[in-house]
C-alpha cells in the first residue's frame, strides 16, 4: 500500500489541532483514558490525534477537539448553522461540474 502525503501546512495544521486538544484535555484535568472514554474511541487513537498523526478520522479528530473546547469555527450553534448557509449558497451559484478544458497552445510565431 502506498504511502499518502500531505502538506507541509496540513501537517503543521493537525500538529497544532492536537496539541490544542491536549491543551483542552490537561486544563479540564481529564486523562487520556477518560477523554478516550468520552470520545468512545481507544487512547492509542487519542493519543494519535494528540500527536498531529494523520490516519484518525476527521470525524474523531473534529468531536474530540468539541469535547475539550477547541473552537475550530463559529463559538455558538447559531452562527456555526449561519456559516454553513451561507457557504452553501456561494456552492449553489457555481456550477455543479467543474472540467478541466486543455486549449491548444498557439505556438506558431
Amino acid at each position: 500500500m502506498k504511502q499518502r502525503t500531505y502538506s507541509k501546512y496540513a501537517k503543521e495544521a493537525a500538529l497544532l489541532l492536537g496539541q490544542q486538544i491536549k491543551l483542552g484535555r490537561k486544563e479540564r484535568h481529564w486523562s487520556e483514558q477518560s477523554l478516550a472514554e468520552r470520545a468512545g474511541i481507544s487512547r492509542a487513537t487519542l493519543q494519535k490525534i494528540e500527536a498531529g498523526e494523520m490516519s484518525p478520522s476527521i470525524g474523531l479528530v473534529l468531536e474530540v477537539a468539541a469535547l475539550v473546547g477547541v473552537p475550530l469555527f463559529e463559538q455558538n450553534s447559531r452562527a456555526l448553522a449561519t456559516s454553513i448557509e451561507l457557504t452553501q449558497s456561494k456552492i449553489a451559484l457555481l456550477p455543479k461540474r467543474i472540467s478541466n478544458k486543455t486549449r491548444a497552445v498557439d505556438d506558431d510565431f
